[in-house]
């Protein structure tokens, strides 16, 4: 028998063993074990789970936001479910109850009724009995139809499942049977792990939607370890996305210190990077300080130097300021005292050293900019800001990252600009800055940005903003537009009640959205 990817499926153990390149990942984790069978060694859903070390453990609700409606232990609530189902089916003919085929599913859904097999699911300690009908199971996994139906089918009465977790095999069992997703912070990357293992793709496609829609600097790079042990490039990709634009962000996030090496060496290679190598350096440390507590050896300079390896010359320290490095990578201890000298001669001698740090600056990203006026102006009269907001909306249909606004400058010669920059989503502030600008008294735009890229999703609308104190006259923009294509990108234009100083879509302040998409 063969499934729809081409794998044989007349092995059963084949079935239920991670991919190769899961494995792979991780040294210490065993082969996945056959569903009849227990194993005394952890389980590799254990290791992609939890966070092993002299820390608490953390769940998945601490890499993303909390979101409404889900609460509690979903375990109980299952439970509670069962309780319900039995107390209704009481009723001799309580399948008249139901008009479709879908709700008398779902009645059975971890109902002990006409139950013909039970999964002892979880580890030894937090095991959990749940009732199952092959049929059902058959119906909606072609694992389960291998394991029940197969050749190689074995007729038990329970089968031990120690690596899934007993809510994520309950949210994929909820799914079968009454065709309902049901996930949460909690529980989304065990129930991956579950509909990878039993092929159930809609599900596993649910899994990665949500973690695609939770996803910020704060989670992008323990995300980005799971999209790859998962094999799921289009989160890799929109990980990678959140990682250079918000680099500074997502390496000084918690998460970076869970990644695994090859997760970050990948990070440190990554040649769009848009930080400073200081700020790379620090988080390598930082990593570095975590992996000793998770090996459970002394935290030491030397033992960091020793967990990182080679990813070490992955930095390239050489392209820091040279402040940059005296005053921090210098001392650090972490560098040799040969490394050091050297570095230090490659800042200030004629003949440089070879070294085995990589020497050439990353890429970084290009900042793309959105203009939406067609023409600027200045009057005799205009432009006047007597600290009034200027302000506008938009949305765009892709994922971008505003780093900043171009702004006009004087039209009375060069003058200093001091600009209070901010951007809001429904009233909630996203990101501010508090800066001042030159301008020459050209009608060129010039650049203010934020302290850090603002993540903007698509389809939703944006308020920027900017309160100018300097000259009382500048430049204008006008012939405004309301859609503008930038890029790949498409900009949606409106008009902003917080707007008090006459900027809207066909005219005023704010001409230019620069952006990293």
């Amino acid at each position: 028998m063969v499934d729809a990817k081409g794998r044989n499926m007349k092995c059963l153990t084949f079935l239920l063993m991670l991919p190769e390149s899961v494995k792979s990942r991780s040294s210490k984790s065993p082969k996945a074990a056959s569903p009849s069978g227990s194993s005394k060694l952890p389980p590799v859903c254990y290791e992609i789970i939890t966070l092993k070390g002299k820390k608490k453990k953390k769940m998945a609700a601490d890499i993303f936001p909390a979101k409404n409606g889900v609460g509690g232990s979903a375990v109980q609530q299952y439970h509670q479910q069962n309780l319900n189902n039995n107390n209704t089916i009481q009723n001799c003919n309580w399948q008249g109850l139901y008009s479709t085929i879908r709700e008398r599913n779902s009645v059975m859904f971890n109902n002990e009724l006409m139950a013909d097999v039970h999964f002892l699911v979880g580890q030894p300690g937090g095991t959990e009995r749940l009732p199952g009908h092959r049929y059902v199971l058959a119906v909606g996994s072609s694992v389960f139809h291998a394991m029940f139906y197969g050749e190689l089918a074995e007729n038990k009465g329970e089968i031990r499942i120690p690596d899934v977790e007993p809510a994520a095999f309950l949210a994929m069992l909820k799914y079968i049977y009454c065709d309902e997703i049901d996930l949460s912070a909690d529980t989304v990357l065990a129930t991956l792990y579950a509909a990878k293992k039993y092929i159930v793709p809609h599900l596993a496609r649910a899994c990665v939607n949500f973690l695609e829609t939770s996803l910020s600097a704060k989670n992008a790079c323990v995300l980005l370890s799971q999209s790859c042990l998962f094999e799921e490039p289009e989160l890799t990709q929109r990980c990678w996305e959140v990682i250079d634009a918000q680099a500074e962000l997502a390496l000084r996030s918690e998460g970076f210190c869970d990644i695994d090496a090859q997760t970050l060496e990948s990070i440190l290679q990554r040649e769009t990077l848009n930080t400073k190598e200081l700020v790379v350096f620090e988080a390598a440390l930082s990593w570095a300080e975590a992996e000793c507590q998770r090996k459970e050896i002394t935290l030491s300079i030397d033992n960091k130097r020793k967990v990182l390896g080679e990813a070490v010359y992955l930095i390239r320290i050489p392209t820091m300021a040279l402040d940059d490095f005296a005053n921090g990578a210098a001392q650090s201890g972490v560098l040799t005292l040969h490394e050091t000298n050297d570095i230090f001669l490659w800042y200030t001698a004629a003949k440089k050293p070879e070294l085995q740090f990589a020497s050439e600056p990353r890429k970084g990203l290009s900042p793309q900019r959105c203009h939406r006026f067609q023409s600027c102006a200045y009057r005799s009269n205009q432009w006047r800001y007597r600290g009034r907001c200027d302000s506008i909306q938009f949305a765009v249909d892709k994922r971008v990252f505003i780093a900043g606004f171009g702004l006009y400058g004087s039209s009375c010669g060069s003058a200093e600009y001091s600009a209070r920059i901010e951007l809001k989503r429904q009233g909630v502030l996203l990101g501010q800055n508090h800066t001042k600008y030159f301008s020459d008294g050209s009608s060129n735009t010039f650049p203010v940005w934020f302290e850090y890229p603002v993540q903007i999703e698509p389809d939703t609308f944006y308020t920027a903003s900017v309160v100018l104190d300097g000259s009382e006259l500048s430049y204008f923009g006008q012939e405004g537009v309301t859609e503008v294509q930038s890029g790949r990108v498409t900009y949606q234009f409106q008009c902003s009640s917080d707007s008090t100083n006459g900027t809207g879509v066909q005219g005023g302040q704010i001409p230019e959205l620069i952006f990293y998409a």
